[in-house]
C-alpha cells in the first residue's frame, strides 16, 4: 500500500470519527481529553498494523496472531522487535515463518534472563529457642 493511499485513508477515518462524535454539548473537559487519547492510540495501532502488514508473510502474521491470543504480551514484544529491526534497515525481505521462529526464541530468552527469582536465606534470623520464648510467656 503506497504511502498516499494509507494517507487518504487515515484521513478519511479521522473525518469518520469525528462526524460519528458530533459536537459536545461541554459536557465536561475530562471527556475529551480521553477521546483525544482513544484517538491517539488508534492511529498507533492503525501505524502498527500497516508497518507489520508491509513487513511479515502472511503466514508469520497468522503466527502472531495465535500468540496474540495466548499471550498478548509476548506477541506485543515480537512486534516491537520486528518494527525497530525494520526501522533501523536490518530487514531486507518480509519475515517468513521460520526468521519470526528465531526472533521469538530471542525474544523467550531475553524474557527468561529478566525474570530470573533469586532467594536469599537468613542464616540464624529464627532459631527454634525463639519460638519456644515466644510461646512460653509466663
Amino acid at each position: 500500500m503506497a504511502d498516499d493511499e494509507l494517507a487518504a485513508i487515515r484521513s478519511a477515518r479521522k473525518q469518520q470519527l469525528q462526524s460519528q462524535a458530533g459536537p459536545s454539548g461541554g459536557g465536561g473537559g475530562g471527556g475529551e481529553e480521553q477521546e483525544q487519547k482513544q484517538q491517539a492510540q488508534k492511529r498507533e495501532a492503525e501505524i502498527r498494523a500497516s508497518i507489520l502488514q508491509q513487513i511479515l508473510e502472511p503466514a508469520a502474521a497468522d503466527r502472531i496472531g495465535r500468540i496474540r491470543l495466548v499471550k498478548a504480551s509476548r506477541a506485543e514484544d515480537v512486534e516491537n522487535r520486528l518494527i525497530m529491526l525494520a526501522r533501523s534497515g536490518q530487514l531486507r525481505q518480509k519475515v517468513n515463518e521460520e526468521q519470526l521462529k528465531s526472533i521469538l526464541e530471542a525474544v523467550s530468552e531475553q524474557q527468561q534472563e529478566t525474570e530470573k527469582v533469586t532467594v536469599h536465606r537468613r542464616k540464624g534470623g529464627w532459631d527454634d529457642d525463639d519460638l519456644d520464648d515466644l510461646l512460653n510467656e509466663d
